[in-house]
C-alpha cells in the first residue's frame, strides 16, 4: 500500500479544505472502512440501548448502558495512551480490532440464542468498550503519521464526519434491522464491521522510527504523561471543559432510549430515525466548522455551539411532535460535531509528538469520567424526577458549565515547538544525543 506524504514536511501556507486529506491513500483507505465500521457501531449501540428497554424499564438500568460504554474507557484511556506511546501502533490497533469483532460476535449469539440478561448485556458492553479504550489513544494518535501537520485539523474533522455520517445512516439501519430480525443479527454485523479495518491494518507498511531517547515502560510512560498535563496550561484548558461539558450532555445520551419508547410511545425504527437525525446534524457541523473559525475566535464558537447544545436538550423536554424533535436533533447534532471537533483538535495539536497519545487519552478519560458518571447520575435522578424534567436540568447544567468554566478560555493552538534547548544540565549521552538530533532537523 502505498505511503502517505510524510508528516512536517514543509509546504507554502494554503487553504485546507475538508476534504484534502483524503488524497492521502492510506488516510483515504482507513476513513473508508471507518465509515464502515462506524456505522456498525451505531447499528449496535441503538440495538444495545433499544434491547435493555425491553429486558427491564427502569431507567436506571437503561442509562447504566451508556455508563458501561463509558466506565471501561475511563479506567483504560491512561494505560491504552502509554501502550500507545511505546509500543507499535499498528499493531496495537490491529489486537484492539480483534478484540472488538470478538466481544460483539459472541453478544450476537448470546442474544440469538436468547441467553441475554440485563447483566449479560452490561457485561459485555464493557468488554467492547475495553477494547475500544485501548484502540481509541493509538487510533487517534496515528493521524498526524497519515497526514502533513497543516491537515490534521482537517484530518481530525474528517473523523468527525466518518462518525457523524455513519450517525445519520446507522441509527435508522440499525432501527430498521432491529425491527426486521432482533437484535442478535444485528450484533453479529457489528463485528463483520470491523473487518475493513483489520484488512487495510494488516496491508499497512509502517515504517518504525527510531526513538530519540530509550523507549519508555508503561508505569513511567503514564507518569510523564500526567506530569506534562500538569504544566500544559491549554492541555488543562482542554480537559476541564471537556469533563464539565460532558456531565450535563450525558444525559441525553443516556435516556433518549427511554425517552422515545415510554415517554413518547415510539418503536425501535422511530428511535434509529431521531439517532440518525442527530448525524445529519452533525454532517452539516462539519460543514460550517471552516466558516466558523474563520468568522469568530475558537472560544466563542465554542461556547455558541455548547449553548446551541443546551437550548435544544432543554426542548426535547417539552416537545412531542416527531417532525419538530427530528429538527431538534439536527441542531444536537451540529453543537456535538463542532464542540468534539474543538476539544479534539486541542488535544491533539496543544502537545508534542512524544505524548500525543497520552494527551489524547487524558482527554478520553476526562471525557469518558464526565459520560459514565453524569449517565448514573441522570439515570438515577429521571428515576425520581422523570425524563423530561431530567433532560430539562440537564441543559440548563450545561449553561451553568459554559459560566463556570469562562475563565478558561479555548485559545488558537500554535504549532508546539519541542526542540531540546539544552540549557539545562544534562548527562553527556542525553546531551549529544539532543544535539545530534537538532542538527538532523
Amino acid at each position: 500500500m502505498a505511503q502517505s506524504t510524510p508528516v512536517g514536511s514543509s509546504a507554502p501556507e494554503r487553504h485546507i479544505g475538508v476534504l484534502y486529506p483524503l488524497r492521502h491513500r492510506l488516510f483515504r483507505a482507513l476513513w473508508l472502512a471507518t465509515v464502515v465500521s462506524n456505522i456498525g457501531t451505531w447499528m449496535h449501540d441503538v440495538s444495545a440501548a433499544w434491547l435493555m428497554t425491553t429486558l427491564s424499564s427502569a431507567p436506571l438500568l437503561v442509562a447504566l448502558v451508556t455508563t458501561a460504554g463509558s466506565f471501561p474507557m475511563f479506567l483504560l484511556a491512561l494505560p491504552a495512551g502509554a501502550l500507545a506511546d511505546i509500543l507499535d501502533r499498528r499493531r496495537l490497533l490491529l489486537i484492539t480490532q480483534v478484540w472488538m469483532l470478538s466481544s460483539a460476535a459472541l453478544l450476537g449469539l448470546l442474544t440469538i440464542a436468547g441467553w441475554t440478561t440485563p447483566g449479560v448485556l452490561l457485561a459485555l458492553t464493557a468488554i467492547l468498550a475495553a477494547g475500544a479504550a485501548l484502540n481509541m489513544p493509538a487510533w487517534q494518535a496515528i493521524t498526524p503519521e497519515l497526514v502533513p501537520h497543516e491537515e490534521v485539523p482537517a484530518a481530525v474533522s474528517l473523523g468527525g464526519v466518518s462518525f457523524n455520517l455513519a450517525r445519520a445512516v446507522g441509527p435508522a439501519l440499525g432501527g430498521l434491522l432491529l425491527a426486521a430480525l432482533g437484535a442478535g443479527p444485528v450484533f453479529l454485523l457489528r463485528a463483520l464491521s470491523f473487518a475493513g479495518i483489520i484488512y487495510v491494518l494488516v496491508g499497512w507498511q509502517r515504517m518504525a522510527k527510531e526513538p530519540v531517547f530509550p523507549r519508555e515502560r508503561m508505569l513511567s510512560a503514564i507518569r510523564a504523561g500526567v506530569r506534562y498535563a500538569r504544566h500544559a496550561p491549554l492541555l488543562q484548558t482542554v480537559l476541564l471543559r471537556t469533563f464539565v461539558f460532558m456531565i450535563g450532555a450525558s444525559a441525553l445520551w443516556a435516556l433518549l432510549p427511554l425517552f422515545a419508547s415510554q415517554h413518547l410511545g415510539m418503536g425501535a425504527l422511530e428511535y434509529g430515525m431521531l439517532m440518525g437525525a442527530i448525524g445529519v446534524g452533525a454532517l452539516l457541523g462539519a460543514v460550517l466548522l471552516p466558516l466558523l473559525r474563520r468568522s469568530m475566535s475558537l472560544d466563542a464558537m465554542l461556547n455558541l455551539s455548547m449553548l446551541a447544545f443546551a437550548l435544544a436538550v432543554a426542548v426535547c423536554a417539552a416537545v412531542k411532535e416527531f417532525v419538530v424533535l427530528l429538527g431538534v436533533m439536527g441542531v444536537v447534532g451540529t453543537g456535538w460535531m463542532v464542540i468534539m471537533s474543538t476539544f479534539n483538535v486541542g488535544a491533539q495539536l496543544t502537545v508534542p509528538a512524544w505524548v500525543r497519545a497520552r494527551a489524547l487519552s487524558l482527554f478520553l478519560v476526562m471525557f469518558m469520567a464526565g459520560m459514565a458518571l453524569g449517565s448514573a447520575a441522570w439515570g438515577w435522578v429521571a428515576g425520581t424526577a422523570g425524563i423530561p424534567v431530567t433532560l430539562a436540568i440537564s441543559g440548563g447544567s450545561i449553561v451553568l458549565g459554559i459560566l463556570l468554566t469562562n475563565r478558561y478560555p479555548m485559545r488558537e493552538i500554535p504549532e508546539a515547538h519541542v526542540t531540546p534547548s539544552l540549557h539545562w544540565p544534562l548527562p553527556d549521552a542525553l546531551r549529544e544525543t539532543a544535539r545530534s538530533h537538532q542538527l538532523t532537523e
